[in-house]
């Protein structure tokens, strides 16, 4: 059994080549390999400087080696364990790892040329150097060794046992999924199902307060994932906080489609379930005006369902929320990369094709998203879990990040085609979804757009662009973090901060950005008080959910959302 690397003996003059995975990098191999991508090249005295920088940095830390000084501990989390720095082998394997990567990552960074191929040589050597880590490895990372040392090996038997579980699963465990039961202790807010079709379940939730609004919300989350990460804890939970608000709330819960489902196409999902939903949730209130949120791939579905409306003479919403919504697709930031011709063009084939359509798998679309964040989301979980045994912590963010849904191949490929790839929801009459011209200008209803400052998947000034897009009174707020963590930012925990402007929304995003004021604490209470001015005067709460015609059918959250990918 390896023993601790703080047990051993100083090792007499490292080499380079003596250390897998961290030699010293030949550049010309390196810059062929880079420049083997069509349309991008490096300059001869970009390439020059950054070999000068290598080279003198390189010295620096071989010398200190030579001398047996173990190098000053690397400031990144993967290699923190003090481990890492007893001995000099172990510290000099860390930071040549990390002088190489830096290196890499300036060359592929000092590219030229077309920008979606320097995305792409970006986007692969930060892959590729995330996994090359010597972290990664057991023979590699001391920390590793040495737990295994102290546990006579148990460690790495339960490591062992981690990866037969997970290759039978089919995916990395990031949480531990028994500490979560859908509707127990996740998705909990009362209510009640009042209608259902093949595409959703319509879940109405029980008052919070004496009196509600008069006109009722209707929130849309994403397809491609399930509902309750607007739902995780009570102290968390959008929904809860909008009921708490005194709003009369529904949220569309879609069914996760299977092979029978695989057929869906973008029009039947949106007259099917959209649609359907607004027309349910009138027929349940009596009102003819509703509130509409939608998040996400969510918004995008719910403009487009209301730009359809719209065509037909019909304007159901007294305001609409759209948050880290894409509209103008001429921004995907990294997913832009997997996107071109030729890909949509095989998923159509593979997936879209009429006579023989299939499934996206909910697993694939999670993987994908994933390695958008390795380091925190793949790598992170193969120390833990199977370099060092240790069983992942409950987390419910990361529970329902791995309860993966599938995604109907025809419906998939018109939106990866007519949206990501042409961009064409954005242009007036350019599409026609249900047999109506799609303008997305000609909803009548006021806008409240929310982006998140960190958002990799929906980057901030994308989200900023449905400001142009839309006629109506239109306010913008910026939230600080990421995709998720901007949006589930509850207003009681005064975390984070966001960004106001006035009513003036410029075509440049970074100039409103210029103009706006920051704000301490969550955006919640921003669009509660907008949302309040738009919901209409105070009725008597509902004793019961749904109606006469819409009974409910069985409790929130619904059977829809427990079902598996």
């Amino acid at each position: 059994m390896p023993r601790s690397s703080s047990r051993r003996a100083p090792p007499a003059s490292p080499s380079p080549a003596s250390s897998p995975g961290v030699a010293f990098p030949d550049f010309d191999d390196a810059l062929r390999a880079l420049q083997q991508v069509a349309g991008v090249q490096l300059a001869p005295d970009a390439l020059k400087a950054l070999q000068e920088r290598y080279l003198d940095e390189a010295k620096t830390l071989w010398n200190s080696a030579l001398q047996q000084q173990a190098p000053a501990a690397p400031k990144d989390r993967r290699f923190a364990a003090p481990a890492w720095g007893q001995t000099p082998g172990s510290a000099f394997m860390a930071q040549l790892y990390l002088l190489n990567a830096r290196t890499l990552t300036a060359m592929a960074d000092a590219m030229q040329g077309n920008a979606k191929a320097k995305a792409r040589i970006q986007f692969a050597v930060q892959q590729w150097v995330d996994a090359m880590a010597p972290s990664n490895f057991l023979a590699l990372n001391p920390e590793a060794q040495q737990l295994a040392a102290d546990t006579q090996g148990a460690s790495l038997g339960k490591g062992l046992q981690h990866l037969w579980a997970d290759l039978r699963k089919g995916s990395i465990s990031q949480t531990d999924e028994a500490a979560f039961e859908v509707g127990r202790n996740v998705a909990t807010t009362a209510g009640s199902v009042v209608f259902e079709n093949d595409y959703f379940q319509l879940l109405e939730y029980a008052p919070l307060t004496k009196d509600v609004h008069a006109l009722p919300f209707l929130l849309v989350p994403p397809s491609i994932n399930k509902y309750y990460i607007l739902d995780l804890q009570p102290e968390n939970s959008l929904i809860r906080y909008a009921v708490e608000q005194g709003h009369r709330t529904f949220v569309l819960s879609w069914r996760n489609p299977d092979a029978s489902c695989a057929h869906w196409t973008w029009d039947e999902v949106i007259e099917g379930a959209p649609l359907t939903a607004i027309r349910v949730v009138q027929e349940i209130t009596g009102a003819d005006k509703i509130n509409a949120l939608g998040f996400c791939v969510g918004g995008t579905i719910l403009a487009t369902a209301l730009a359809v409306l719209a065509a037909r003479g019909e304007h159901p919403v007294a305001s609409l929320t759209l948050l880290t919504t894409l509209l103008d697709f001429s921004n995907t930031g990294v997913l832009d990369i997997f996107v071109d011709e030729a890909s949509v063009q095989l998923r159509e084939a593979t997936l879209g094709n009429p006579a023989r359509p299939a499934l996206l798998k909910g697993s694939e679309l999670a993987q994908t998203f994933s390695f958008l964040r390795p380091n925190d989301l793949v790598w992170n979980y193969v120390v833990g879990n199977y370099l060092k045994g240790e069983a992942p912590p409950a987390f419910d963010l990361l529970y329902w990040n791995g309860d993966s849904t599938n995604m109907a191949g025809p419906m998939y490929c018109w939106y990866l085609r007519h949206t990501y790839l042409q961009d064409e929801l954005k242009q007036p009459g350019k599409l026609t979804v249900c047999g109506e011209p799609v303008d997305l200008g000609a909803i009548h209803a006021p806008v409240f757009v929310y982006g998140s400052r960190e958002d990799h998947i929906v980057p901030w000034e994308a989200a900023y662009a449905s400001t142009q897009l839309l006629r109506g009174p239109t306010r913008f707020v910026l939230g600080a973090s990421g995709h998720i963590a901007g949006v589930i930012n509850p207003a009681s925990k005064g975390k984070r901060s966001h960004w106001v402007g006035g009513n003036q929304h410029p075509a440049d995003a970074k100039a409103w950005l210029a103009q706006a004021t920051e704000k301490p604490g969550s955006w919640w209470g921003e669009w509660a008080a907008w949302l309040a001015g738009h919901a209409g005067k105070k009725l008597a709460a509902p004793k019961s959910q749904g109606s006469r015609k819409h009974r409910p059918l069985q409790p929130a959250p619904g059977s829809y959302v427990k079902q598996k990918a």
